[in-house]
């Protein structure tokens, strides 16, 4: 028995998105038996994105039933049968990690219609459904509808049962043999299945579903082929020959790539992740701020050590000194009380008439200090309020970064033109996270490159 199966869901990779709707369809090798289909409330709102591919909207699913109350009709009718989709990695893990959230293992032989399909009709441009069922005269019923799509893997999946007389789980993961490195667990449609160019954060999942790596790139696709194509060994080789599942999240802005991908990195715990952090923190450098005895307060450069504040993180001691360097000329601070000068007597600003005379006390410390505070605040953010405005995941969004009285609050996203015609629209569309020393730090790096608004 062969149970069909097509899910959407509110975004995708499965640590982090829902299902909103699933279908069924059993089928016996002959002829189709049993359809089940049911919207499905994921107890979170819907983004817009999804609701103009899908057409599904929160008022759809307010009365809908949540996963667990459908879960046991899904089990019924999926045991002792072979999970099919179209791109079966993303449609298994999602419904894996929906029973793994009730405290069940859901364990099912899979097959891959996007893997028997380039078997069967090879040499074919592209292997979407959508493309597929173009070129084979199959009418997709309610295309990005979990039942539409589901009755045109069905047909789809009988043509092959047609061609090929039979098919097994066995056989269907023996189907072409991979041109490109791929690690041994993982099913080379899962990667056809990711498009080239896209920026965001990229998951790798083992064999128990559990998340093992987080990465960022501004080419999602292109940068996991490079972890594909390492000759290294050690941590590197294994997280490799453990990845049998591969998800990814579009951010469309590389600054919403890197604040995410910190967040879901702490939050998940990925175990290659965590070895990593563990390794780099030790090559960090921080700046600093104390007060001499003579009341002056001073910036300085140390090594990063997990127990101590500091005002900016830098992945090297030069990019550290540059930063300085830019302040000191920025604010007229002393080299002297910037750490940047190492001999007695007034620095060598002062001499070049660059620096007030911290130095040798003829500038007074409160008088100095206030433009110090002041270099302090543009670090922080202090008291200042304001959005980054970046690309979003389509040519008519925008990714919004919210800063409140120099706290980050969190990142969202926003049709263009509501962009521009109602600011005061822009809080609704935030989702909150964590503020800390990692998010201070990419932030400091990159707010530059985005267009500030201030509220």
């Amino acid at each position: 028995m062969y149970a069909i199966v097509d899910i959407e869901t509110t975004g995708g990779t499965s640590a982090t998105s829902k299902i909103i709707e699933i279908a069924i369809i059993l089928h016996n090798g002959k002829e189709i038996v049993n359809r089940f289909s049911t919207l499905v409330n994921p107890q979170c709102r819907i983004p817009y994105y999804i609701t103009q591919i899908t057409g599904i909207n929160d008022e759809m699913l307010r009365d809908a039933p949540a996963f667990y109350e459908v879960a046991k009709k899904i089990i019924e009718l999926t045991q002792d049968a072979t999970f099919v989709a179209h791109n079966v990695g993303f449609d298994y893990s999602f419904v894996k990690a929906a029973y793994k959230e009730l405290g069940y293992d859901y364990h099912r032989k899979t097959l891959c219609t996007v893997r028997l399909s380039k078997s069967t009709f090879k040499g074919l441009p592209s292997y979407s459904l959508e493309k597929l069922c173009d070129r084979l005269n199959i009418q997709i019923k309610d295309r990005h509808r979990a039942l539409g799509d589901a009755e045109a893997t069905a047909i789809l999946f009988e043509k092959i049962l047609t061609l090929n007389g039979s098919v097994s789980h066995q056989s269907a993961l023996l189907l072409d043999t991979p041109k490109r490195n791929i690690p041994p667990l993982l099913n080379e449609s899962i990667l056809d299945k990711i498009p080239s160019g896209i920026t965001g954060v990229y998951y790798f999942y083992n064999q128990s579903g559990d998340v093992i790596y987080v990465g960022k790139s501004n080419d999602i696709k292109k940068r996991i082929l490079q972890h594909f194509a390492t000759k290294s060994g050690g941590k590197a080789l294994r997280m490799l020959n453990e990845i049998v599942d591969i998800s990814y999240e579009n951010t469309g802005s590389e600054l919403v790539a890197l604040l995410f991908e910190s967040d879901e990195i702490k939050k998940l715990k990925p175990f290659y992740n965590r070895s990593q952090k563990r390794g780099s923190t030790t090559s960090f450098y921080g700046i600093f701020e104390s007060v001499d005895e003579k009341n002056y307060i001073n910036l300085k450069i140390e090594r990063y050590k997990d127990d101590s504040e500091y005002l900016l993180v830098f992945d090297n001691l030069n990019d550290a000194k540059s930063t300085l360097n830019k302040v000191v000329d920025r604010y007229q601070l002393c080299l002297s009380k910037c750490d940047l000068h190492a001999f007695t007597g007034s620095c060598f600003n002062y001499q070049i008439k660059k620096c007030k005379g911290a130095c040798v006390e003829s500038e007074d410390a409160e008088t100095y200090n206030q433009r110090v505070t002041e270099a302090i605040d543009s670090f922080n953010f202090q008291n200042k309020s304001f959005y980054l405005i970046g690309n979003g995941r389509t040519t008519t969004e925008k990714s919004i970064v919210c800063i409140n009285k120099g706290q980050y609050i969190g990142f969202g996203y926003m049709d263009s033109f509501c962009l521009q015609s109602n600011l005061d629209d822009v809080a609704l569309c935030i989702k909150k996270y964590n503020h800390n020393r990692d998010i201070q730090k990419i932030l400091s790096a990159l707010m530059d490159k985005y267009v500030k608004v201030e509220y």
